[in-house]
């Protein structure tokens, strides 16, 4: 089949780290069909323009995966270049892709709704099967995080077109396991029955997080530590990571041999580590920013790996963490604030879930610490069974048997 993936944000991961439609090509392309990702030429979080000359357009093969690059306005932050940028991808997608050979099959990504509804669309023109892949609930996400109100006009312009995606697309793959309360919440089932959705979380490429193990070690005397217990995190450092909740629960460890390394840059690190001295918090070290290939070295030598809470509101209808699966892959047992039904460790017995609060993941951690070696060994265990089903070559083979019909 030829099979086009439009992702707005997915140009190649050297660009920006969003892997997981490179990934999906590369393992589509290993089971026989034609791939193009199609995405906007701007990078996201960044004043990189693909695109620098008159051209309307651009195609590149990067690493064996086919791209075509829209050019679009450059942009930073939110304001009202990026809503122009995200828009103008959209629109400008139909006379780009005339240019291209027809499609078997259409898998096109929200966010933003705005270019899955075309793509969508472009699937119904072609006759083609469309595939709606929702990657995050807008316009829910716009009212749980404040920025408008459930009678805002674009919030009722943006709920509408979500719902034409839904009835609209052939199939409709949610990466929360939860989305179908979501439906039935907004009084959709009738019109978008649960038959028609899938789950596909995303996930870890297993046999890239081995090589990274293999071949990108660290030289950390923290790390290589043999007789102390490591907890370690490896993230952005911001308000919404909440490290500062990590910090809570390492100034209560009166035990000497528990320290807490913390990799990640973002705009809290100056002030956690001024807490540091102004609490005496003498078992953490802030270790800074390292490339994202030495992380698998660095989760696999902890002996608790910790992820930063889910608090907000979304988080009800499931999670779908990078990082989570990237913890998975380190078979190392998690340390994870978090309520709710849809959380993709609990099968697994890999992880401590608490609360998201810090007085309950100290109780967590001193769970880690009292377990017997087989108990620890077999959370251990359970991390690998959990990345083995998050694997992306199991995701992508759930993506092409949805692509195909088959159940």
């Amino acid at each position: 089949m030829n099979i086009w993936l439009i992702n707005h944000y997915a140009v190649p991961p050297m660009y920006y780290p969003l892997a997981r439609q490179t990934i999906f090509a590369k393992h589509l392309m290993a089971m026989g069909h034609q791939v193009t990702i199609i995405a906007a030429s701007t990078v996201h979080n960044s004043d990189m323009n693909l695109i620098t000359d008159s051209s309307r357009w651009r195609e590149e093969t990067v690493d064996g995966v086919h791209y075509v690059y829209i050019k679009c306005m450059d942009y930073n932050g939110n304001g009202l270049k990026r809503i122009y940028n995200i828009c103008e991808f959209a629109w400008k997608l139909p006379s780009v892709c005339r240019k291209l050979k027809k499609p078997d099959a259409i898998v096109a990504t929200s966010m933003p709704p705005t270019s899955c509804a075309m793509g969508v669309r472009l699937a119904r023109k072609y006759g083609c099967r469309g595939i709606a892949e929702i990657a995050d609930l807008w316009p829910e996400s716009l009212i749980v995080y404040g920025v408008a109100g459930p009678r805002h006009p674009a919030v009722i312009v943006l709920r509408w077109l979500e719902k034409w995606i839904y009835k609209k697309a052939d199939a409709v793959v949610f990466t929360m396991e939860g989305a179908y309360d979501y439906i039935l919440q907004q009084g959709w089932d009738k019109e978008i029955p649960r038959s028609k959705v899938r789950f596909i979380n995303n996930g870890v490429d297993l046999e890239q997080f081995r090589y990274n193990r293999e071949h990108f070690t660290v030289d950390d005397p923290d790390l290589n530590d043999p007789d102390t217990f490591k907890v370690v995190y490896a993230g952005s450092i911001r308000k919404a990571n909440d490290i500062g909740m990590l910090l809570d629960v390492a100034k209560e460890v009166t035990d000497p041999k528990v320290r807490f390394l913390i990799w990640g840059a973002g705009d809290e690190v100056e002030m956690l580590r001024q807490r540091l001295v102004d609490e005496n918090i003498t078992n953490v070290v802030f270790k800074g920013r390292v490339e994202k290939k030495y992380i698998p070295y660095i989760t696999g030598k902890a002996d608790l790996n910790y992820l930063d809470p889910f608090t907000d509101a979304i988080a009800r209808y499931g999670i779908s963490s990078n990082k989570l699966f990237e913890y998975f892959a380190a078979g190392k047992p998690i340390l994870m604030g978090f309520e709710g039904n849809y959380n993709p460790a609990a099968p697994y017995g890999c992880a401590v879930i608490c609360p998201p609060d810090a007085a309950s993941l100290l109780q967590g951690l001193q769970q880690v610490l009292a377990l017997s070696e087989q108990d620890y060994a077999q959370m251990c265990q359970g991390a690998q069974q959990a990345a083995e089903h998050y694997s992306f070559a199991h995701l992508t083979q759930m993506l092409a048997d949805t692509i195909e019909k088959r159940d």
